[in-house]
């Protein structure tokens, strides 16, 4: 028994420790993306527009476009892996009764992360050229542009999905049930002769046909119930395939409406505290009061819809985070000036006071606005490996399987990297803390729904010691990661 519960504490350590270590690994590839980032020459296209939309207009700009970048590309993952989860289920062999979990579930994944990092990097990529060229005004437009566009797009995937999901299930099913049908009907056929046969063959009463009548019969009869069984394991596989397949397409749907709508609470403070700082409004006390009024009213009305959706709640997170990178931005030019006290100068000391307020605050805007994508990204991965171990995918392939992937991307991206450039990189590296945040998640529902405390405790006790190995040390950024992790893979978002 003591055995029992040491071999399922450490199966349990083992697992924890791998989601955790790679959560932690992610730590110093962002660190570097920051520190590349908020590099000066990175930075003066921000200082620059910093005047234009002023302190708060910069940080909510920035946190909802990080944010944005981070949840367009989840979306894009999911909606890969269940266009390749689909073709998988919908493609086999109707005859089988069981579907071939392991392979589902890998090409799946993989389709997913390569997914999520190829849509980030090519985001990350376009925003950086369009506040290159044409500043903070190109990515307010752009930003409504992207919103406006999602809605027509959730209506695209929803057709486009109904059609491909018409056309391969029905056709594989008759088929199926069309040859049973025609077999079942020569075996009738069969019968009825061989009992004509035998009647003829008792009214001229010869006896000396009994054992081959036998053996006939029995060949029928064997014949007949593989028919039978072969009828019940199509019901069985059609029934397995059905429930498999509504179970993919509840998760699209839910993604694709989370793709559509949950951005628009985000834009909206964006829109409203730029068009402030467009009319000289920057850093006036009135766009504070906007601002928070604006995310009160908008947080109150979302929060009590008589028909809440996951939409909703990621929105309302997404527009409180948005809300603290703006406080955050503000914050950091303020910093600046209390640090010098009652220093008095010339207008020259006054000049470069505020030059240095507008670089303070547009590194932490950039800062910010990485670490809450990175935030989010952990936490969506999360939603997804929670409910993957919860529908009984395996908790131990979904770990193991998401950091093998993380860190083949991570070398990829190594490789990659004189080709991504920084902004390219910074958005492919959401693919690596994507698939991280489902080994994260995935280890965190493990943990939960096992019934042996042992390995409970030791899968608890391994994601935090991973995380902190393998991380950078800071107890409460590290700490806040692992209960963002825990608490959206316990969110039932299905």
């Amino acid at each position: 028994m003591a055995k029992r519960k040491i071999k399922e504490a450490a199966i349990g350590f083992v697992l924890g420790t791998v989601g955790g270590s790679i959560m932690g690994a992610t730590e110093d590839p962002v660190d570097q993306i920051m520190m590349a980032m908020t590099s000066p020459i990175r930075l003066k296209p921000l200082i620059e527009d910093i005047k234009t939309v002023g302190a708060l207009g910069l940080g909510t700009l920035m946190g909802a476009t990080a944010l944005t970048i981070a949840m367009t590309s989840v979306v894009a993952g999911v909606v890969m892996a269940a266009v390749i989860a689909s073709v998988f289920v919908t493609t086999r062999s109707c005859g089988i009764a069981h579907t071939d979990y392991a392979s589902l579930w890998a090409s799946a994944g993989l389709a997913g992360t390569l997914g999520t990092t190829l849509s980030g990097a090519t985001l990350a990529f376009s925003i950086e050229l369009i506040v290159n060229n044409y500043g903070m005004t190109g990515l307010l437009c752009a930003l409504i542009f992207f919103s406006i566009l999602k809605p027509p797009l959730r209506f695209v995937f929803r057709v486009l999905w109904k059609q491909g999901e018409a056309c391969c299930t029905q056709t594989n099913w008759e088929m199926e049930k069309k040859q049973l049908e025609i077999s079942e009907r020569e075996q009738r056929d069969r019968v009825a002769v061989q009992i004509e046969e035998r009647i003829l063959t008792m009214n001229n009463e010869k006896k000396t046909g009994d054992t081959e009548d036998m053996k006939t019969w029995a060949t029928e009869r064997k014949l007949r119930e593989m028919i039978e069984r072969r009828k019940m394991e199509t019901e069985e596989a059609e029934l397995e395939q059905r429930t498999l397949q509504e179970w993919i397409k509840t998760v699209m749907i839910k993604y694709v409406d989370f793709l559509a709508f949950s951005g628009i609470p985000m834009t909206v403070v964006a829109v409203v505290t730029s068009v402030f700082g467009l009319f000289g409004y920057g850093r006036h006390e009135v766009v504070f009061i906007a601002l928070l009024g604006l995310v009160a009213i908008m947080g109150y009305l979302l929060l009590n819809s008589s028909d809440f959706k996951f939409w909703m709640l990621v929105g309302c997170m997404g527009m409180l985070i948005t809300f603290i990178i703006a406080l955050l931005t503000l914050h950091a030019g303020q910093a600046v000036v209390l640090s010098v006290g009652n220093l008095q100068g010339n207008n020259a000391n006054r000049n470069t006071i505020t030059d240095r307020m507008n670089e303070h605050s547009a590194e932490e805007a950039l800062y910010s606005a990485i670490f809450a994508a990175k935030l989010c990204q952990l936490g969506l991965g999360a939603t997804i490996g929670g409910p993957l171990v919860r529908h009984a995918a395996g908790g131990d392939r979904v770990i193991v399987g998401a950091a093998v992937l993380a860190v083949g991307l991570l070398f990829g991206m190594e490789v990659l990297s004189p080709v991504l450039g920084e902004g390219g990189k910074a958005g492919a590296l959401l693919g690596v803390v994507g698939a991280s945040g489902v080994s994260a998640g995935a280890a965190a529902a493990m943990a939960r729904k096992c019934s042996s405390w042992p390995r409970t405790l030791g899968a608890i006790a391994g994601v935090i010691i991973g995380t902190f190995v393998m991380g950078d040390g800071d107890i409460v950024r590290t700490g806040l990661q692992v209960i963002v992790v825990y608490v959206f893979a316990m969110t039932n978002a299905f």
